[in-house]
């Protein structure tokens, strides 16, 4: 007997409670079992404007984008033009890096699986027109390799406008048509839009961003980040049903609703696979695939993809053994703590699957002797000192650069022990404990790069 109609009525009573408990404007949830959907909304999509939520409105998706154009590029496989093992200069001759060695080697699975090594976190803007990602990557010639190719993870939004470059040019359209023509038709799909201009002829929801720490999310000033970066998540949003009916396809190893073939069995099933391992980061995902981010359980696998923009957050989580797919989407607030409790709840009752929960630092943690971490490490997004005190406390303080100085200010926060060589915040940032994980050796016992999903490298003592 279907658990659906008991899911639904649970949405129905506790959702608006949970919003308002956990500072959240609005919701909208869908889960798919056994072939069907169920979906529930509630809030405000603006506070601006008062506008409620409804099952159909829009919502970012965020980096869950990035499952998307892996999916572009596996149907590329399936059709015989892209092997994954090539280099990208295969298909993108023009695809330049700082260390021109790693760029020829970098192949298009080390793309897809974010180990091809180079700085990720680049937000260029290069317009709104449909050659925007053309000239996204014709940008990146003085990005820093990190790491060589393959070497390890290290989250990399750069590295999916570079496929969905390779996507556009293998399939001689933009990344907007090749989502269209490719996975909004034939999976049947009506409320999901690729950019502001389709968005706007839905109730679309506006983020929300606190003022100050601790105070409730009011509307950003912007709705979205950079167009260069859709392949990446920047622009994509949907209507929850939209998103639960993409992963169905997944489940039914490439079938849409209707039966159409949208991605092969081989090819779906092999972005499910477990290609390279993750340092301790808490609910970032334990493993990675190609596009998925693998989540370990012993009531069975999980595999998902989580998603963060101007204010708004979304969090997917699909079941393939149980057949079940949970999708929310959300415009501000403490996500995480929603996150946990909504997805929690359906995934343990549909699955009997108990999702890792974030961790939380230990109020008894003992000190740790941090000379092994002490220093400066840098990305284009942030510069990170980390130092100790005469007491044996340890200290993070993160100054945001780029775009992301001006919707951030310096922070410093203490790290307590976690686990072995991962710390983790003793305060919340943006509702998470973020751990951090002190990972590679710079010839003097000394890490190398720290690691909160993205690798920082040391720059300094």
């Amino acid at each position: 007997m279907s658990k659906l109609p008991e899911a639904a009525a649970w949405l129905e009573s506790r959702l608006p409670a949970l919003l308002a408990e956990h500072h959240v404007p609005a919701a909208a949830v869908a889960v798919y079992a056994g072939g069907e959907i169920v979906d529930h909304a509630a809030g405000v999509l603006n506070k601006g404007t008062g506008v409620e939520a409804d099952v159909d409105s829009l919502f970012q998706i965020g980096s869950i984008t990035k499952v998307w154009t892996a999916t572009l590029a596996m149907q590329l496989v399936d059709d015989g033009l892209l092997d994954l093992d090539q280099p990208v200069r295969k298909y993108l001759p023009e695809f330049v890096l700082a260390d021109a060695d790693a760029a020829a080697r970098i192949t298009v699975r080390q793309l897809m699986c974010h180990t091809a090594g180079f700085e990720g976190d680049i937000f260029t803007d290069t317009g709104r027109g449909d050659d925007r990602v053309e000239k996204y990557v014709a940008t990146l010639g003085d990005v820093p390799q990190l790491f060589a190719p393959g070497e390890m993870f290290s989250y990399n939004n750069a590295a999916f406008c570079v496929l969905g470059r390779v996507v556009e040019v293998l399939r001689g359209k933009s990344y907007d048509d090749c989502l269209q023509d490719h996975l909004f038709t034939p999976l049947g799909l009506t409320h999901a839009a690729a950019s502001p201009y389709e968005a706007i002829r839905f109730r679309a929801a506006l983020g929300h961003l606190p003022s100050s720490p601790g105070a409730d999310p009011e509307p950003a000033g912007i709705w979205a980040l950079t167009p260069s970066n859709s392949p990446a998540g920047s622009m994509l949003a949907m209507r929850p049903r939209d998103l639960v009916t993409f992963a169905a396809m997944h489940l039914k190893d490439g079938e849409g609703p209707d039966g159409t073939r949208v991605l092969g069995a081989d090819s779906a099933r092999a972005m499910r696979e477990r290609l390279v391992e993750l340092p301790d980061l808490g609910i970032f995902g334990d493993a990675w695939g190609l596009g998925w981010s693998l989540f370990d359980s012993p009531g069975g696998t999980v595999v998902g993809h989580d998603g963060g923009t101007i204010g708004q957050s979304a969090f997917l989580r699909v079941a393939p053994e149980h057949g079940v797919a949970v999708a929310l989407l959300t415009n501000g607030g403490d996500t995480i703590a929603l996150y946990t409790e909504v997805i929690g709840h359906l995934m343990r009752e549909l699955t009997g699957i108990e999702l890792a929960v974030p961790p939380v630092p230990d109020p008894a943690a003992p000190r740790v002797d941090a000379s092994r971490y002490v220093g400066e490490y840098s990305s284009s997004v942030a510069d990170i000192v980390v130092s100790q005190d005469e007491d044996g406390r340890v200290w993070v303080e993160r100054v945001p650069k780029g775009i992301f100085a001006e919707l951030a200010k310096p922070e410093k926060t203490e790290l307590v022990a976690m686990n072995g060589d991962t710390l983790i915040l003793a305060e919340p940032m943006q509702g998470m404990y973020v751990p951090h994980a002190f990972v590679g050796d710079d010839g003097t016992g000394r890490a190398l790069y720290l690691h909160t999903g993205r690798a920082d490298r040391r720059v300094t003592a």
